[in-house]
């Protein structure tokens, strides 16, 4: 029950807008007034933009299209050896784990990306894997 009540925060926290509509407002003029959760060092409680200028701020805090915002280091960074190791399985279609004491060959370490690596990692699309069962799949004809 616990549990559920902390899950019911964190989705509170994760879901709530970048700018309170509470403290927002229109001036007479036809600006914007944000009115401040804390006044600054020097006082100031609230701050007035040109409507073309808020929306320029608010644009940028929008992250651009597929760039991943989390960043993983240490075990869970992409490129590290363990990751296979500390990450669980997708639902029974993780990779074959290698185990990190073998050492890669010089093939290997050049070889470039099959088109089904790449469109796995790019569209997130996995033609290698069957989607019913789970299991390894081989490509017989390409039209």
């Amino acid at each position: 029950a616990d549990e559920r009540k902390k899950l019911e925060r964190l989705c509170r926290y994760i879901s709530r807008p970048a700018v309170s509509e509470k403290r927002l407002s229109l001036t007479r003029g036809g600006n914007v007034r944000y009115q401040l959760k804390t006044p600054y060092r020097d006082g100031t409680t609230h701050v007035i933009f040109e409507p073309l200028d808020f929306i320029a701020r608010l644009a940028a805090l929008v992250p651009k299209p597929r760039v991943n915002l989390t960043r993983f280091h240490g075990v869970f960074a992409p490129n590290s050896r363990h990751r296979a190791l500390v990450t669980p399985a997708k639902r029974g279609r993780g990779n074959k784990v290698r185990v990190a004491d073998e050492p890669a060959t010089p093939a290997q370490r050049r070889a470039s990306m099959t088109w089904a690596q790449r469109l796995k990692r790019v569209f997130n699309i996995d033609i290698e894997t069957c989607s019913g069962c789970g299991g390894a799949m081989k490509v017989i004809a390409c039209i």
